[in-house]
Protein backbone atom coordinates (compact mmCIF):
# COMPACT_ATOMS: atom_id res chain seq x y z
CA UNK A 1 0.00 0.00 0.00
CA UNK A 2 1.29 3.24 -0.69
CA UNK A 3 2.19 6.13 1.61
CA UNK A 4 0.05 9.24 1.45
CA UNK A 5 2.74 11.47 1.19
CA UNK A 6 4.07 9.24 -1.80
CA UNK A 7 0.34 9.66 -3.33
CA UNK A 8 0.09 13.02 -3.07
CA UNK A 9 3.56 13.37 -4.58
CA UNK A 10 2.39 11.01 -7.27
CA UNK A 11 -1.36 13.18 -7.82
CA UNK A 12 0.76 16.57 -7.80
CA UNK A 13 3.26 15.44 -10.45
CA UNK A 14 0.37 14.09 -12.49
CA UNK A 15 -1.32 17.61 -11.97
CA UNK A 16 1.93 19.34 -12.85
CA UNK A 17 2.52 17.34 -16.36
CA UNK A 18 -1.32 17.60 -17.25
CA UNK A 19 -0.99 21.33 -16.78
CA UNK A 20 2.12 21.52 -18.48
CA UNK A 21 0.53 19.27 -21.68
CA UNK A 22 -2.88 22.18 -21.75
CA UNK A 23 -0.79 24.90 -21.98
CA UNK A 24 1.69 23.36 -24.68
CA UNK A 25 -1.66 22.19 -26.46
CA UNK A 26 -3.40 25.47 -26.22
CA UNK A 27 0.21 27.12 -27.66
CA UNK A 28 0.07 24.91 -30.63
CA UNK A 29 -3.53 26.03 -31.66
CA UNK A 30 -3.15 29.20 -31.19
CA UNK A 31 0.18 29.81 -33.46
CA UNK A 32 -1.77 26.94 -36.05
CA UNK A 33 -4.86 28.73 -35.85
CA UNK A 34 -2.89 32.24 -37.02
CA UNK A 35 0.19 30.43 -39.02
CA UNK A 36 -1.53 31.23 -42.40
CA UNK A 37 -2.99 34.50 -41.74
CA UNK A 38 1.23 35.96 -41.16
CA UNK A 39 1.86 37.33 -44.85
CA UNK A 40 4.95 38.81 -46.21
CA UNK A 41 5.24 42.33 -46.58
CA UNK A 42 4.89 42.41 -50.33
CA UNK A 43 1.95 40.80 -50.39
CA UNK A 44 0.10 43.02 -47.63
CA UNK A 45 -0.97 45.88 -50.56
CA UNK A 46 -3.49 42.92 -52.05
CA UNK A 47 -5.27 42.50 -48.67
CA UNK A 48 -7.18 45.73 -49.45
CA UNK A 49 -7.26 46.68 -45.84
CA UNK A 50 -9.10 49.46 -44.11
CA UNK A 51 -5.84 50.28 -41.85
CA UNK A 52 -2.49 48.93 -39.90
CA UNK A 53 -2.63 48.35 -36.54
CA UNK A 54 0.35 48.72 -34.96
CA UNK A 55 1.02 47.41 -31.98
CA UNK A 56 2.71 49.68 -28.83
CA UNK A 57 5.77 49.03 -26.85
CA UNK A 58 8.33 50.76 -24.56
CA UNK A 59 9.10 54.00 -24.88
CA UNK A 60 12.30 55.59 -23.47
CA UNK A 61 12.50 58.40 -20.76
CA UNK A 62 14.04 60.68 -23.14
CA UNK A 63 10.34 59.91 -25.23
CA UNK A 64 12.62 58.10 -27.96
CA UNK A 65 11.08 54.60 -29.33
CA UNK A 66 12.09 51.28 -27.84
CA UNK A 67 14.24 48.97 -30.59
CA UNK A 68 11.49 46.91 -30.39
CA UNK A 69 9.03 49.74 -30.88
CA UNK A 70 10.86 51.71 -33.79
CA UNK A 71 10.69 48.19 -35.66
CA UNK A 72 6.89 47.83 -35.38
CA UNK A 73 6.75 51.73 -36.72
CA UNK A 74 9.12 51.46 -39.52
CA UNK A 75 7.16 48.36 -41.06
CA UNK A 76 3.78 49.97 -40.56
CA UNK A 77 5.25 53.06 -42.49
CA UNK A 78 7.05 50.99 -44.88
CA UNK A 79 3.31 49.39 -45.32
CA UNK A 80 1.76 52.60 -45.48
CA UNK A 81 3.91 54.29 -48.33
CA UNK A 82 3.44 50.46 -50.18
CA UNK A 83 -0.54 51.47 -50.19
CA UNK A 84 -1.52 48.31 -48.07
CA UNK A 85 -3.72 50.77 -46.27
CA UNK A 86 -4.99 54.55 -46.07
CA UNK A 87 -4.95 54.77 -42.71
CA UNK A 88 -2.80 53.71 -39.39
CA UNK A 89 -3.67 53.18 -35.62
CA UNK A 90 -0.74 53.38 -33.08
CA UNK A 91 -2.27 51.24 -30.46
CA UNK A 92 -0.43 51.69 -26.94
CA UNK A 93 -0.09 52.50 -23.37
CA UNK A 94 -1.57 56.47 -22.89
CA UNK A 95 -2.86 55.63 -18.97
CA UNK A 96 -0.62 58.01 -17.29
CA UNK A 97 0.20 62.13 -18.22
CA UNK A 98 4.24 61.37 -18.17
CA UNK A 99 4.31 58.05 -20.46
CA UNK A 100 2.64 58.17 -23.66
CA UNK A 101 3.62 55.75 -26.31
CA UNK A 102 1.36 56.65 -28.72
CA UNK A 103 1.94 60.40 -28.99
CA UNK A 104 6.09 58.47 -29.93
CA UNK A 105 4.18 56.82 -32.03
CA UNK A 106 2.04 59.44 -34.30
CA UNK A 107 5.54 61.65 -34.33
CA UNK A 108 7.69 58.68 -35.51
CA UNK A 109 5.22 58.49 -38.26
CA UNK A 110 4.25 62.22 -39.32
CA UNK A 111 7.92 62.98 -39.32
CA UNK A 112 8.39 60.29 -41.99
CA UNK A 113 6.29 61.52 -44.61
CA UNK A 114 2.76 60.45 -43.37
CA UNK A 115 -0.25 62.30 -42.97
CA UNK A 116 -1.32 63.13 -39.54
CA UNK A 117 -5.39 62.84 -40.57
CA UNK A 118 -3.94 59.40 -41.72
CA UNK A 119 -2.57 58.72 -37.91
CA UNK A 120 -5.24 57.52 -35.67
CA UNK A 121 -4.15 56.96 -31.70
CA UNK A 122 -5.74 54.50 -29.22
CA UNK A 123 -4.52 55.92 -26.20
CA UNK A 124 -6.00 53.21 -24.26
CA UNK A 125 -4.44 50.09 -25.84
CA UNK A 126 -3.65 48.66 -22.71
CA UNK A 127 -2.80 44.96 -23.74
CA UNK A 128 -3.26 42.82 -27.25
CA UNK A 129 -6.74 41.72 -26.44
CA UNK A 130 -8.12 45.83 -25.62
CA UNK A 131 -6.53 46.80 -28.39
CA UNK A 132 -8.40 44.34 -30.97
CA UNK A 133 -11.30 45.04 -29.55
CA UNK A 134 -11.37 48.92 -29.59
CA UNK A 135 -10.08 48.38 -33.14
CA UNK A 136 -13.47 47.01 -33.88
CA UNK A 137 -15.79 49.04 -32.04
CA UNK A 138 -14.22 52.27 -31.39
CA UNK A 139 -12.41 52.76 -34.78
CA UNK A 140 -15.01 50.68 -36.95
CA UNK A 141 -12.03 48.76 -38.47
CA UNK A 142 -13.23 45.56 -40.15
CA UNK A 143 -10.17 44.56 -42.27
CA UNK A 144 -7.07 44.88 -40.80
CA UNK A 145 -3.03 44.25 -40.77
CA UNK A 146 -1.31 43.71 -37.77
CA UNK A 147 2.32 44.47 -37.31
CA UNK A 148 4.23 43.40 -34.50
CA UNK A 149 7.16 41.08 -33.89
CA UNK A 150 7.00 37.41 -34.92
CA UNK A 151 6.76 35.95 -31.59
CA UNK A 152 3.89 38.44 -30.44
CA UNK A 153 1.78 38.29 -34.15
CA UNK A 154 0.33 34.59 -33.76
CA UNK A 155 -1.54 36.02 -30.34
CA UNK A 156 -2.39 38.99 -32.10
CA UNK A 157 -3.58 37.99 -35.30
CA UNK A 158 -5.63 35.02 -32.85
CA UNK A 159 -7.31 37.50 -31.28
CA UNK A 160 -8.47 39.97 -33.86
CA UNK A 161 -9.81 36.83 -35.58
CA UNK A 162 -11.87 35.58 -32.73
CA UNK A 163 -13.04 39.05 -32.35
CA UNK A 164 -14.43 39.40 -35.72
CA UNK A 165 -11.60 41.42 -37.74
CA UNK A 166 -10.75 39.98 -41.18
CA UNK A 167 -7.03 40.11 -39.77
CA UNK A 168 -3.62 39.34 -41.09
CA UNK A 169 -0.14 39.87 -39.75
CA UNK A 170 3.23 41.02 -40.71
CA UNK A 171 5.67 40.45 -38.57
CA UNK A 172 9.05 43.21 -38.35
CA UNK A 173 11.41 41.68 -36.77
CA UNK A 174 14.73 43.45 -38.55
CA UNK A 175 17.31 42.61 -35.87
CA UNK A 176 17.71 40.21 -32.62
CA UNK A 177 16.12 41.38 -28.94
CA UNK A 178 17.72 41.53 -26.02
CA UNK A 179 15.80 39.54 -23.35
CA UNK A 180 13.73 37.58 -26.22
CA UNK A 181 14.02 34.26 -24.39
CA UNK A 182 12.19 35.97 -21.09
CA UNK A 183 9.37 37.44 -23.80
CA UNK A 184 8.99 34.10 -25.63
CA UNK A 185 8.57 32.43 -21.97
CA UNK A 186 6.01 34.97 -20.77
CA UNK A 187 4.18 34.71 -24.48
CA UNK A 188 3.29 31.15 -23.92
CA UNK A 189 1.23 31.86 -20.62
CA UNK A 190 0.02 35.25 -22.56
CA UNK A 191 -1.30 33.11 -25.53
CA UNK A 192 -3.44 30.69 -22.83
CA UNK A 193 -4.74 33.63 -20.95
CA UNK A 194 -6.33 35.40 -24.50
CA UNK A 195 -7.57 32.31 -25.65
CA UNK A 196 -9.99 32.41 -22.53
CA UNK A 197 -10.57 36.08 -22.91
CA UNK A 198 -11.73 35.38 -26.73
CA UNK A 199 -14.06 32.97 -25.14
CA UNK A 200 -15.02 34.97 -22.49
CA UNK A 201 -15.14 38.15 -24.50
CA UNK A 202 -14.81 40.53 -21.47
CA UNK A 203 -15.39 44.38 -21.95
CA UNK A 204 -11.52 46.61 -22.44
CA UNK A 205 -11.03 49.07 -19.50
CA UNK A 206 -12.40 51.72 -21.33
CA UNK A 207 -14.07 52.09 -25.10
CA UNK A 208 -15.75 55.58 -25.62
CA UNK A 209 -17.45 57.37 -28.63
CA UNK A 210 -16.81 56.02 -32.07
CA UNK A 211 -14.05 57.79 -34.19
CA UNK A 212 -14.16 55.58 -37.71
CA UNK A 213 -10.63 54.97 -39.03
CA UNK A 214 -12.48 56.13 -42.31
CA UNK A 215 -12.21 60.18 -40.98
CA UNK A 216 -9.81 62.19 -40.00
CA UNK A 217 -6.93 61.01 -37.12
CA UNK A 218 -6.44 64.43 -35.77
CA UNK A 219 -9.79 63.79 -34.07
CA UNK A 220 -7.82 61.42 -31.55
CA UNK A 221 -4.76 64.02 -30.63
CA UNK A 222 -4.11 64.98 -27.39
Amino acid sequence: MKKPAAVALATFAGLCAAGLCAIFGLNVYVKNFAADYIIPPEEASRFGADCIIVLGCKVRESGEPSDMLRDRLTRGVELYRLGAAPKIIMSGDHGRTDYNEVGTMKRFATERGVLSSDVFMDHAGFSTYETMYRARDVFGAKKVIIVTQEYHLYRSVYIARKLGLDAVGVSCDYQQYYGQLRRDVREVLARCKDLVKCVAKPLPKYLGEAIPVSGDGDLTND
